[in-house]
Formats: C-alpha cells, structure tokens, sequence
C-alpha cells in the first residue's frame, strides 16, 4: 500500500485543532546557515501525535479501545489522541522507555502496562492484550494512516516557507521520513541512525526483514528492530542516503541545542543535527540545509 501527497492534504484537514502547528526558524550557531522545525514542541513531545490522530480519526474503533506498543512517544501521543477522542487506551512500554515518557504517558490517564525486557516484550504483550480483548492495534510506523499523519509536518513547513535543498531527519521505525519521502519528491533527504539503532541502513544493505540488535543512547526512540515495510520500499526507491553516528556524537548535538538555542531534546531529537555538528554530513558550497529537531522527552541530562 502506499500514499501520496494527496493523502497528507487530507490528513493535515483531518487533524487540524488537534494538533499545533510547530515553529520554525533559522540560525547560523553550528557554522553554517540552517534552517530548523522545532517539532520537538508538539503535543506530547514529538511528531508522533500527528500519525496518531490521523489513525484514530480514519479508523473504526471497538469498544475495547485502543492498544499500543511504544518505546516511548509513540505509546504518549496515542494515550493523549485516545482520551482527546473519548477512547480507552492500553499502552504498552518497555521498562527503558524512561521515566519522562512515561509520566507523559501516564498523565494522559490511559492504562499503562510497563514490560520487562526490550520493545520487542511490550510489542507481544501488547499482541496479547489485542487478541484477547479485540481492542485496535495503532502500529508506531508501518501503516499508511500513520505515515500520511507524519508527512502533515512536512506539508507545514513547505507552507512554513522552507527553501532547503536537503532536509536531514532521524529514523526510528521510517513513518517519519516515510511521510518525508512523499511530500518532498524533488528535495534531498538525508536519513541518521546510530550505530546500534539501524534498521534502515541494514535493510537497504540486506534487504527488508532484516533484524538488528537494539542498544545505545536512542533505543527508546530510534530503536526499531526491524524497519517498517512502507517507508523501505520508498526508501528504496529514492536510493535513501542514510548516516551512521555513533552516541558520542549525538549527545554531543542534544548539548549544543541547548547551550546555542535553548532547545532542550532527548537524544534522538539531536540526531539530524549531528549528522552536521560531527561532520558526517558536509554541505556543498551554498546548499542550503533544513533539520527536523523530532522529540523532546529526554531523561534528566548534565548540561
């Protein structure tokens, strides 16, 4: 299945009010003039919520609710659009989900359920609760509603006046620069992964159903085991150029927000950043370069 720009104009109508329209700005501190979304600043921390209320507001839903599997965001922005919409919700973490998500999560009310082990344990978990009860099972990235929610951020910045020649965003799961990859069919896009949370980059080398060992600075975000079936045939399709940073460098960036535009994010949110703070990335002479700063649930950090 897939999606089209079309499919992200009906989404950003249909989720319109539930959702803020996320600032932007632009700035010269990292050595180079770059051009920012501050989509950390959405309801419940993240980009998620958009994919969220575009799959409660297109789907019928039981009387058994809402069930979710999250590392974090995912499970925080379904919780909030189910009690915005009068839904119960079970939402599923894993004990790394961290302690500022989940006491987003928790504040919105719904049942929270946290799973010894990995996202993979709160994922079955989560499997069981939607086979026993018959709840609707709201995937964190690999479904069209989802990835036409993601990509509204995208169709609001264009609006936003974005004039970048490459956007750089962070992967987890792919529903983010899924709905990237639609909307900016002409535009470079530059994906960052860490070293050990690198699904995308190790199924464009091996092929879809590959697996990979989760760990490091942005499990609870990035962490995906196995990149969305959706967002890899687009991917694979536009040849996505994708980085691998280890976690030094992405602490680094989450540091440098802070200290050079008072933007406080958790560590996935930084991780487009340091594709440039590190290096990895090196503009040509005038290109002209947007980052996607994405979450902004971080554990406490020394700064």
């Amino acid at each position: 299945m897939t999606i089209t720009q079309s499919d992200i104009n009906a989404a950003a109508t249909r989720i319109k009010g539930h959702v803020h329209v996320t600032p932007v700005m632009r700035s010269s501190a990292f050595g180079l003039p770059l051009q920012f979304k501050l989509e950390h600043t959405q309801i419940t921390g993240s980009f998620k919520a958009r994919g969220a209320f575009n799959s409660l507001l297109t789907a019928d839903v039981p009387p058994a609710g809402i069930v979710a599997a999250s590392g974090g965001n995912h499970g925080a922005a379904v919780a909030h659009a189910a009690k915005t919409l009068g839904h119960e919700a079970h939402i599923f973490v894993p004990e790394f989900a961290g302690p500022a998500k989940i006491d987003v999560i928790r504040q919105t009310g719904a049942t929270l359920h946290i799973v010894a082990g990995a996202y993979a344990d709160a994922a079955a978990a989560a499997n069981a609760h939607q086979a026993a009860t018959g709840a609707l099972d709201i995937h964190p990235y690999n479904g069209p509603a989802t990835l036409a929610g993601q990509g509204t951020c995208f169709q609001e910045w264009d609006a936003q006046g974005l004039d970048a020649d490459t956007i750089i965003i962070a992967i987890g799961g792919g529903g983010l620069i899924g709905g990237a990859m639609v909307w900016f069919k002409d535009r470079n896009i530059i994906g960052v992964e860490t070293e050990t949370t690198n699904s995308m980059h190790a199924a464009l080398q091996h092929g879809p159903e590959t697996d990979v060992d989760v760990s490091g600075i942005c499990a609870n975000a990035l962490g995906a085991k196995r990149v969305g079936r959706m967002a890899y045939d687009i991917a694979k399709g536009r040849d996505l150029q994708t980085l691998l940073l280890p976690d030094a460098a992405i602490a680094h960036a989450q540091k440098l927000l802070w200290q050079n535009l008072r933007q406080l994010v958790e560590p996935a949110g930084a991780a487009a950043l340091a594709a440039i703070t590190s290096g990895a990335y090196k503009p040509a002479k005038g290109e002209k370069v947007a980052i996607l700063l994405c979450g902004a649930n971080p554990a406490p950090i020394p700064i």
